[in-house]
């Protein structure tokens, strides 16, 4: 059967300040489409993929037209449901007779809400990881069968909407293919933030599946942690090198390894580590871990096997506030995790959290200081997001007010606010929080001496193209005047109001 499977169009001025786009934008492959278009390629069916960070709207439309599917898979995060809704709609306006199906964080969630209001155009869900759920669904359609039984998928049967049972995690994650990007077309544009890669073009891959952290705002499937070793799934060290050479024989000089945290497993970590040294294999990565999971030997393995750069979840800089989002590290072991890192000659980046439940402005203001004690390389602060099936979701009662708007569910849009805080107050944080941090003479000519490429240079230009921003406009980060309304499409995905 023809499949298509799509991300709706956006643009970057949706999600990101204008005045900051070009310094905050990336494209990364979307590694959960590319998953289930290997599992559909494998039991043979065709398969087109249609990035609509790259396309219109229309242009996604047209190529649906030409292509004439059978099958249409639509991807949505909490911030892309409602055009997700529109995709389905418009397709369906083309041809009554395409199915289509949507899937993906926020129809995990939201599950037959989906599919009860507002879903008019939508026939399934796919409620869970979808590899074998979409391929189960499809080779019914195909051969003309009822969709009842098929696990992990909420469908409809003409007035009635029929859920499924769950379909179990999958156990061995070495038995699924690796993703399709040859789909992807011209991999050099998928690339992530300026200054936060080395060579082009970039592959991000996972070598394990959850995570064993209970942190409040992390949307996990599994969010008992009952699946695999401390709810973490591991792929195996030589399931993972095998991908890691098909992606440098198909010519990515660049690996970003997007796992919860690379370093769960200690031991699993060295031996990956140990062998891309062993095998010479020639490629720059990027990896995640928790400040309390690495030390000086696995860090010095990582950069000698040709990792550059580690990401090191920082946070907050009062500890009250990591207790509070239920994090389970210390700002000791934040201290020297990144101490040891850039000992070893990594370049560190530390993301932080603006808004947390309990946080006030003065400990918001600590927590900039302690960035500014750090001295990472990069430092992100992002606004706190309760997306829907995360804990901060369901008991933000407990914590402060949420918003109505799906649009604010970026990490930029301060969808939540806590008691202690106002919404102005979390937009001004991060405000002075990235200008006392890049405005540093110290980091300039850390910078400066460190520019070797043209892409150095560039990325080192559009910084400080948005540190002009962030000095000119107070009101860089706050939400456009004219922004689209959606508590609709909460309401039609049976989702409860939320206070304002």
């Amino acid at each position: 059967m023809k499949c298509a499977l799509i991300i709706p169009a956006w643009v970057p001025g949706e999600i990101f300040s204008p005045k900051t786009t070009s310094s905050q934008i990336n494209y990364w492959q979307p590694l959960g489409t590319l998953y289930v278009a290997s599992c559909l390629l494998q039991a043979g069916h065709a398969v087109k993929f249609l990035n609509g960070a790259f396309m219109t709207h229309e242009e996604i439309l047209a190529a649906v037209k030409e292509w004439r599917p059978g099958f249409v898979g639509i991807y949505s995060t909490a911030f892309g449901w409602p055009k997700a809704r529109e995709t389905a709609d418009d397709i369906k306006r083309l041809d009554r007779e395409i199915f289509t199906c949507v899937g993906g964080p926020y129809p995990i969630a939201v599950r037959g809400g989906c599919l009860s209001r507002g879903g008019g155009s939508l026939d399934a869900v796919v409620t869970g990881e979808g590899e074998w759920s979409v391929v189960e669904l499809v080779d019914r359609l195909q051969r003309g069968k009822n969709l009842a039984g098929v696990q992990g998928v909420i469908f409809k049967d003409g007035g009635d909407i029929i859920e499924n049972p769950p379909r179990p995690f999958i156990a061995d994650l070495d038995s699924v293919p690796f993703p399709a990007r040859e789909l992807l077309g011209d991999a050099n544009r998928y690339v992530p933030p300026p200054g936060t890669y080395r060579r082009r073009p970039v592959a991000v891959m996972i070598t394990a599946r959850g995570c064993d952290r209970r942190c409040i705002f992390c949307f996990q499937m599994d969010r008992e942690r009952t699946s695999g070793v401390r709810g973490i799934r591991y792929r195996t060290v030589g399931n993972v090198l095998r991908e890691i050479e098909l992606c440098l024989a198909q010519g990515y000089r660049e690996i970003k390894f997007i796992d919860d945290t690379f370093a769960a497993d200690y031991d699993r970590a060295m031996h990956i580590a140990r062998e891309i040294k062993a095998r010479r294999l020639d490629f720059a990565w990027f990896a995640s871990a928790c400040v309390n999971q690495v030390d000086t030997p696995l860090l010095r393995a990582f950069r000698e096997a040709g990792c550059w750069a580690i990401l090191l979840g920082a946070e907050s800089g009062v500890q009250k506030n990591l207790n509070a989002i239920r994090k389970g590290i210390t700002l000791e072991q934040t201290r020297r995790a990144v101490r040891a890192a850039k000992e070893v000659g990594l370049t560190v980046s530390t993301p932080f959290i603006c808004g947390l439940p309990g946080e006030t402005f003065e400990e918001g203001l600590r927590t900039i200081e302690f960035a500014l004690e750090l001295d990472p390389d990069m430092a992100n602060f992002h606004a706190l997001t309760p997306f829907p099936g995360t804990d901060l979701y369901d008991q933000h009662e407990r914590y402060g007010r949420i918003s109505e708007d799906l649009t604010d569910y970026t990490y930029q849009g301060a969808a939540f606010v806590p008691y202690t805080m106002t919404r102005r107050e979390i937009f001004t944080l991060r405000r002075m929080a990235l200008r006392r941090f890049y405005s540093r003479p110290s980091f300039w000519l850390r910078r400066l001496l460190g520019l070797r490429t043209f892409h150095d240079l560039a990325a080192a230009a559009k910084g400080m193209k948005s540190l002009f921003w962030l000095w000119a406009r107070r009101d860089v980060f706050e939400p456009r005047k004219e922004r689209l309304q959606t508590q609709v499409f909460l309401d039609q995905a049976g989702v409860p109001p939320r206070i304002k």
